[in-house]
């Protein structure tokens, strides 16, 4: 019998491998294939050549500026931006007119007239005023070197495990470099310019934007003064100042409107700041430029050194909380980018390991307590109008934005969107009484900085009013991980009028009765092909699940409050007339009320498994029948899609506990990008394509729900653990609870086990293996620990041979554990440690 050691101790602390911020001792060759040590490689992007395009560019940010370092050796780019400047201003897209067409479209969907429902939807339930502003680049600095020779020992990089980055080469006999961060403490770029010979630095730096601006020159400053666009007859509304100063050692500067010159200094460091006149959606009354040089003046005072120090800090305060080891080999000695080309054909498991920690350092940098929430691009983006114009889209991409963030312990970074959640239950109060004739409040697909809640984008796609079930999940989700009652509470009465308005805007479906949401979509996908497509329906299993879903998390938390008993009785009622899942004639989860499915559809959107992922509807130990059919849905689905498409697909793969199959679309989206499906960029980014950051976040939950899971009743460790992974360690994931587990493992087995309980409870475990330990006994019955309620729901309708639908599951062990607050278990596996 396997001999357990287990030590219960007051305080656990995870020393955590810190890198040196110093660089790698060893040059670059450009055009050459380069080393870099293992210890100060390990968290870097690394390059042996210059972008020569933004997706080649390596992205820094503080959750309100963003930068794009282009390391150009005589002209160096990095492009700009500042969360809150977006086209237009404060509007509203709500269609007074639209009450009696809605009436209309469900009407023609209860008689099945689909063609004749999606005509009359196109013609006047589209876009009523605008379909949204876009966000936008504040401008690009540019510094303009002069002089040529030949380039050698090129280097440049960006260190995830520092939030800095640098570019380094040598230039007629003199070594230079480039060091970059964005402040957190100071809300500021930094940029320092040094060489290892005295009086070499000598440059221009301009600024630029291809929005309205002008450029001025006060003193020592150089001051860019901007517009925001006007867009869809929407009057460009944001203004923002840049500001650049320069402190010298050595040498001299001098500004003036054409920019600043710097001569013969022996050091240059550079500091910009940018702030906007936004107040918030319905504010723009502040001054940018008085902000602006109160932040220069706050930051100016301080040393380089003095700023990357806080700023280091800072970083790590939330990026070491978790630590991956999935091992390293010779592959990583290669650029970041050489890398991505093998990944497919290699067993360079570190290169996930380093896109796991790349998607949170992505989130640090984009999404910050009193920043605006991380768009379909973060928070970069390099254009005028960037791609679906940078906005929010919240019938997958806003959400899954934000799935990394409980789980790899940065649920702050989440409070912005709880912010525009809070926003939107205003904005969206008039949108569900004027267009639906319903209490509470709801959006559609897609909104931006001025919180919007109508139809954009066409009906087609637009038509979709759920998406206020979905953010409100993360409001649970949130509360089921912290147990914080006072967030809980601050936060119910927008729950609360999620569900009402569903009580007002649900509709009774005439064959069975169920209650069902209507019109709606499907999100982005057809269920009738060809000349006439169909989108918008009635009852479509998403919706379904979501609305469920939403009912479910309201009735628990006015349990949790102690309040609402017979609302929460009301809704109990109208959640037992809503539809059951259905099982198809293919054996598949349908995605409508009707089996409308084909088993040649390749959509990248796999809407109806939201109940198995995000959602915890699917269980392979409690609903097996659904479980095996979300698995035929997948498989008919296909793996190469869009790169979020395949992000979502390991979570998915990863809840139906193969890990082998979610590895393979790891290994699918780290791949260069194509014309034909998504990819990965040189820089890392994810490839839609064009560029989404969505699919970078949605990979790093992948990643983390193969290692653990916690919404089924109990913490599944190493659920679907790919045989390429075979030893390991992880510190530091979160479980629903306030649960914390650190686990190391050889040969796919755990030889140690850490687990730190901050709200008490029963811990219970599900393992692939089995222990014995005076701390754990065999689980029985219901989990106690009310964080870890499981789903009640119908039985599904089966329309398909039932051979179709039978589960294999691996056996698995049970165990409970009662745990205190605050305390630390630790279980040592000696005999296989």
């Amino acid at each position: 019998m396997t001999r357990l050691i287990n030590i219960k101790v007051n305080f656990f602390a995870v020393t955590l491998l810190i890198l040196s911020s110093a660089h790698a001792q060893q040059q670059y060759h450009a055009g050459k294939t380069a080393s870099v040590p293992y210890d100060n490689g390990r968290y870097k992007l690394w390059y042996n050549k210059s972008a020569k395009t933004w997706t080649e560019a390596l992205p820094l940010g503080n959750g309100f500026i963003g930068g794009m370092v282009f390391g150009n050796v005589q002209n160096e780019r990095i492009q700009l931006n500042e969360s809150t400047i977006w086209g237009g201003g404060p509007n509203s897209t709500i269609d007074s007119g639209a009450r009696p067409y809605v009436y209309q479209v469900r009407a023609l969907l209860a008689e099945k007239k689909y063609l004749e429902a999606q005509e009359l939807a196109n013609s006047k339930l589209g876009p009523k005023y605008n379909s949204g502003m876009p966000y936008q680049l504040a401008g690009n600095l540019y510094i303009n070197f002069p002089g040529t020779g030949n380039v050698s020992n090129y280097y440049r990089d960006l260190d995830i495990a520092n939030a800095t980055a640098s570019v380094k080469y040598t230039l007629n006999g003199v070594n230079y470099k480039r060091q970059f961060f964005t402040s957190f403490a100071g809300n500021v770029l930094m940029i320092r310019l040094s060489a290892d010979k005295p009086g070499m630095i000598s440059c221009k730096l301009k600024l630029q934007t291809p929005l309205k601006s002008s450029v001025t020159a006060n003193n020592e400053t150089l001051v860019l003064s901007g517009q925001g666009s006007d867009h869809e007859g929407i009057k460009g509304q944001i203004e923002y100042t840049i500001l650049t100063r320069v402190k010298n050692s050595g040498g001299t500067n001098e500004a003036d409107t054409s920019g600043i010159t710097i001569t013969n200094a022996d050091t240059a460091t550079i500091y910009l700041s940018i702030a906007t006149n936004f107040v918030n959606y319905h504010d723009i009354s502040a001054n940018s430029k008085n902000r602006a040089e109160d932040i220069m003046s706050k930051a100016y005072q301080q040393s380089f050194d003095e700023l990357l120090s806080k700023n280091i800090r800072f970083y790590r305060s939330y990026f070491d909380r978790v630590k991956l080891d999935l091992g390293i080999d010779s592959a990583a000695k290669q650029p970041t980018d050489v890398r991505i080309k093998n990944f497919s054909q290699n067993s360079d498991a570190q290169l996930a390991e380093l896109y796991f920690q790349y998607g949170r350092y992505l989130l640090i940098c984009s999404s910050q307590p009193g920043s605006q929430p991380a768009n379909l691009q973060g928070i970069w983006n390099g254009e005028t109008k960037g791609p679906w114009d940078s906005k929010y889209t919240i019938n997958i991409n806003t959400e899954m934005n934000y799935w990394p963030s409980e789980v790899t312990q940065l649920p702050e970074l989440s409070t912005p969107l709880f912010h525009m959640i809070r926003d939107l239950s205003v904005t969206g109060t008039p949108t569900a009484k004027i267009m639906y004739g319903a209490r509470g409040w709801m959006l559609h697909h897609n909104t931006d900085i001025w919180r919007v809640t109508g139809i954009v984008d066409g009906a087609f796609w637009g038509l979709w009013p759920t998406s206020n079930a979905w953010l409100c999940q993360h409001l649970w989700e949130h509360y089921l991980y912290s147990g914080d009652k006072k967030f809980l509470k601050e936060y119910y009465p927008i729950m609360k009028g999620a569900a009402a308005y569903y009580i007002d805007a649900l509709q009774k479906e005439s064959e069975h009765g169920w209650l069902v949401v209507s019109p709606s979509v499907s999100p982005e996908h057809e269920y009738i092909d060809g000349k006439n497509q169909v989108s918008v329906t009635a009852g479509a299993t998403m919706d379904n699940q979501l609305v469920y879903g939403l009912f479910t998390a309201v009735i628990r938390a006015a349990a949790e409050l102690n309040t609402d008993k017979l609302f929460a009785d009301s809704l109990s009622s109208y959640r037992s007339q809503l539809p059951p899942m259905q099982i198809g004639k293919y054996g598949q989860l349908q995605e409508w009320l009707e089996d409308f499915d084909r088993t040649d559809d390749h959509h990248r959107h796999v809407s109806h498994l939201y109940g198995l992922f995000p959602g915890n509807q699917i269980s392979p130990f409690t609903q097996p029948q659904l479980f095996a059919a979300v698995k035929n849905s997948l498989m008919y689905r296909g793996d190469i899609s869009t790169g979020w498409s395949m992000a979502w697909k390991i979570n998915l793969w990863a809840r139906l506990l193969d890990g082998n199959h979610a590895y393979k679309l790891i290994k699918d989206q780290i791949k260069p990008v194509t014309t034909t499906s998504g990819g990965t960029y040189p820089n890392l980014f994810d490839a839609h394509p064009p560029f989404q950051i969505d699919g970078n976040f949605g990979c790093t939950s992948g990643i983390a729900e193969m290692l653990l899971q916690s919404h089924d009743g109990a913490i599944y460790l190493l659920p679907a653990l790919p045989d390429d992974w075979k030893d390991g360690s992880v510190s530091g994931l979160m479980a629903r609870g306030g649960f914390k587990i650190d686990m190391k493992w050889a040969d796919h087995k755990i030889i140690k086990l850490v687990i730190h309980s901050s709200l008490g409870g029963n811990c219970r475990l599900r393992l692939n293996q089995q222990i014995s330990s005076e701390l754990l006994i065999t689980a029985n019955g219901i989990n106690k620990n009310h964080f870890y309620h499981v789903m009640d729901l119908k039985k599904p309708i089966v329309k398909s041979d039932e051979k179709k639908i039978i589960t294999n599951l691996t056996k698995t062990w049970v165990y409970d554990m009662a745990t205190l607050p605050g305390e630390t278990y630790t279980i040592i596996n000696r005999e296989l440690h």
